[in-house]
């Protein structure tokens, strides 16, 4: 039997991309039900993640030209990570995979083949596709992020480097993600925690076709935030290490002041490197409490237990 394939693409403010995204994902699914791997059943799924453009009268547009493409419709802008989910959870009863791609074909649709092979021949459950290279990035951007990976490794996270969205899941995977109840989601760092046989098929990540990037400086800096800090509780153990180190260090200073005071009946001098100590501290401990906020923030959110997404309309055959 010819496997039934989901295909989730979420969209912010897309209108530019959703004809060429189409057409193109039109030809490849034409071309894998012909050869025999997936079903008729298959869909295309564009997740409307409250864009402010024609972005959903795009899908519905094509949901009425052809019934491969189907389309769902969030109630407001709920971010990428859970405009992906709930692409996820709402298809995961129709499939027997699943594979998340952006919009702007920067993931090559090609690779789809490769990544079906897996699930069928090799029977692996999760399939993440990773760019090769980054020679199209920036020389910052390229040098940030294999420093972020890096960071993230360090910190005991299992998410895979140069791995963005773009991965097949079988169904059985995808019901495992659904246990995992947190709200601020990093999909990167939970998909490696669903386990099952996984595997990675390499891709040339390509330019974005139109539109602007939905990930500008900050919004890639805050997202390296979320992620170390919702896989990882390692920051917070190094603030306890880095407070005892600096207390020993404190304790033996106040001994060497001392024992310098009654053998050589010197005082203690130097106020320019006291000045340097106490801003230098008071730095350290803001810093601390910033990041032990960050966490305490995402227990105030986790504690609400508010809906991740809300759907206003899912329209598939």
């Amino acid at each position: 039997m010819a496997t039934i394939l989901y295909m989730v693409v979420p969209c912010y403010n897309e209108e530019l991309v959703i004809d060429e995204t189409s057409r193109r994902l039109k030809a490849k699914y034409d071309a894998l039900i012909s050869a025999g791997k997936i079903s008729r059943k298959s869909r295309v799924v564009y997740v409307n993640d409250g864009s402010k453009d024609k972005t959903w009268d795009k899908i519905q547009e094509k949901y009425q030209e052809d019934e491969m493409f189907s389309g769902i419709n969030l109630s407001c802008n709920r971010g990428h990570q859970n405009a992906l989910l709930a692409g996820l959870m709402t298809v995961k009863e129709f499939a027997d995979c699943v594979i998340s791609m952006d919009a702007d074909l920067q993931d090559d649709i090609d690779t789809i083949d490769a990544m079906l092979d897996k699930f069928i021949d090799e029977e692996c459950d999760v399939v993440y596709g990773v760019r090769d290279n980054r020679d199209t990035d920036t020389f910052f951007k390229r040098n940030t992020a294999g420093l972020f990976y890096k960071i993230m490794r360090g910190l005991g996270s299992q998410s895979i480097p140069n791995h963005a969205d773009f991965r097949l899941m079988s169904q059985r995977a995808i019901y495992g993600l659904a246990e995992f109840p947190e709200e601020n989601l990093f999909l990167r760092g939970l998909v490696p925690l669903v386990g099952y046989k996984s595997t990675v098929v390499y891709y040339k990540r390509g330019e974005r076709f139109a539109g602007e990037s939905k990930y500008p400086l900050k919004k890639m800096v805050s997202f390296a935030i979320d992620g170390i800090t919702s896989t990882s509780a390692t920051p917070m153990r190094i603030i306890f290490w880095v407070g005892l180190i600096t207390f020993i260090f404190a304790i033996i200073g106040v001994l060497y002041i001392i024992i310098r005071h009654f053998s050589a009946g010197a005082d203690a001098d130097g106020w320019a490197s006291l000045i340097i100590a106490i801003i230098g501290i008071g730095g350290a401990n803001l810093l601390a409490i910033g990041i032990v906020g960050e966490y305490i923030g995402k227990i105030f959110i986790e504690v609400k237990r508010r809906p991740r997404y809300i759907i206003e309309d899912f329209i598939n055959e």
